[in-house]
């Protein structure tokens, strides 16, 4: 088995209220090469900053190392698309990062970035892939990919109220700049992402239907946006088994529609166990309704489970990991 984390940007991040994957605009420009280098390393090195929300939630990024330290995956960083650069061994696929989908072809590589991360998923020699990504502003692009092809237009959000109405406003701005009406690329993964997508929906599409192709079971570690990557998939004429490992958090999330949107798209989905009642600020936050998903942790939190490793014991490795970044000199700031 080998976990694979996506990382790229996208300009829509930027718009003010669409994501909490950051404590300021400033420091989520830096998010994905930070999460790499988290999982990679256990701490950043190249990227300046620790990841948090702005009122100090810390990145999903904690929990996926947590999970790894315990049980010690293999992990593929791929580049689809980073604003900042990581010191994470990458395999990069992508051309830069996405533009706010409210412009012109916002992802014009998305072709490119498709066909390369497909080539990739093809030669890669697992038996099981499990697929993550780390994007701020990732589930307003995600809502933008499934209103165009015309499947359940609802998302999630790193936010504990889920800005919806917010993002359906951004998501109509940008499908009238590209002349598109809800439905009207179904069959069209490619247009879809260049016209209102992100490259990391891209790669991650690209890889699933690269591996799917040769045997490979993948599983899509993530929430809604995963589940756009699956929508995308169906879209392109896959129609292999799929599951989509997402958090407890996100599936109670009713905003998220993560359970009506699973069912459309013939997805298997799975929840990890939640986390019980602590008293530690690297969980209270996600207790209270923030984050919910990304970087692949309900995906990591599932092989925990699948590998009988009791919650009570990652939740004192994630415990470990805020203790031991928060220590370091390069603390939960920019």
């Amino acid at each position: 088995m080998r976990f694979v984390l996506v990382g790229g940007n996208t300009d829509t991040a930027r718009i003010d209220g669409i994501s909490a994957a950051g404590a300021n605009p400033d420091a989520m420009i830096h998010t994905p090469s930070a999460d790499l280098e988290i999982v990679e390393y256990g701490h950043p090195v190249q990227a300046p900053v620790v990841p948090v929300s702005p009122t100090g939630c810390p990145t999903p990024a904690v929990v996926t190392r947590a999970v790894r330290e315990l049980l010690g995956f293999d992990v593929l960083a791929v580049d689809a698309g980073l604003a900042r650069p990581t010191t994470a061994p990458t395999v990069t696929i992508g051309d830069g990062a996405g533009r706010d989908i409210r412009t012109s072809d916002p992802v014009a590589s998305a072709s490119e970035t498709f066909e390369a991360a497909r080539r990739l998923g093809r030669c890669l020699p697992d038996a099981e892939l499990v697929i993550g990504e780390t994007i701020p502003g990732g589930t307003t692009t995600a809502l933008g990919v499934l209103t165009a092809l015309g499947e359940q237009p609802t998302v999630s959000s790193s936010l504990p109220e889920n800005p919806l109405s917010l993002k359906r406003d951004v998501v109509s701005e940008a499908l009238g700049t590209s002349g598109l009406s809800p439905g009207s690329t179904a069959g069209n993964p490619i247009e879809t992402v260049q016209c209102v997508g992100d490259p990391v929906l891209a790669a991650v599409a690209g890889l699933t239907t690269g591996a799917t192709a040769t045997g490979t079971t993948v599983t899509l570690a993530g929430g809604t946006q995963l589940a756009a990557a699956a929508a995308l998939v169906r879209h392109a004429g896959t129609d292999v088994s799929l599951s989509l490992a997402t958090t407890s958090f996100l599936a109670a999330d009713d905003t998220a529609g993560i359970h009506d949107l699973a069912n459309d798209l013939d997805v298997n989905l799975t929840t990890d166990p939640g986390f019980d009642t602590v008293s530690h600020p690297a969980m209270d936050a996600y207790v209270a309704g923030e984050a919910k998903e990304g970087v692949g942790m309900g995906g990591a939190l599932a092989l925990a489970d699948a590998a009988d490793v009791s919650m009570a014991i990652v939740r004192e490795k994630i415990a470990d990991i805020y203790d031991r970044l928060v220590s370091e000199d390069r603390t939960m700031k920019i």
